[in-house]
């Protein structure tokens, strides 16, 4: 189930407010929202554990959502905020999806597949790519992931 959607935040705010929602729900905290034209289309959060569902990261939740919310496959002309650089897997499904424009707050050197891994979007053989913008707020998620994955480790 998508994260409700306050309208007094911005994209990123709400993606953080997701990402402590699943944090306080034992899922790796990761929130992600999609915008369109200043609409919250949907707010999402990591649900891997609770839905059963290697899938279940925030982007594609978030995705999913958003295009059920337009009725529509294509995200064309919407923005999507994320909390961590998306993974392989998301990356493809945000040049499925046709996202505009790709926003994402700490880099993921482990795990990511936008700047780091496989660069999804850089091979020959990715049908589209979004203008891609990281770094935003990197400190805050970078500790939110950090003080959740301490905790798991004691």
């Amino acid at each position: 189930m998508p994260t409700p959607i306050p309208t007094d935040a911005d994209p990123l705010s709400l993606a953080f407010a997701a990402a402590r929602r699943a944090a306080a729900e034992g899922e790796v905290p990761v929130g992600a929202a999609v915008v369109r034209g200043g609409r919250v289309l949907a707010v999402a959060h990591n649900r891997p554990r609770a839905l059963n569902d290697p899938t279940a990261h925030a982007e594609i939740l978030a995705i999913r959502a958003a295009c059920a919310a337009i009725g529509d496959e294509r995200l064309v002309d919407c923005d999507l905020y994320v909390t961590l650089e998306p993974c392989p897997m998301c990356a493809g499904a945000i040049a499925f999806a046709r996202i505009r424009r790709l926003y994402f707050a700490a880099p993921d050197p482990k795990g990511g597949g936008v700047e780091h891994g496989p660069r999804v979007f850089n091979q020959p053989t990715c049908h589209h790519a979004p203008d891609v913008y990281g770094g935003f707020r990197e400190a805050e998620a970078a500790a939110l992931l950090r003080d959740f994955f301490a905790v798991r480790r004691t």
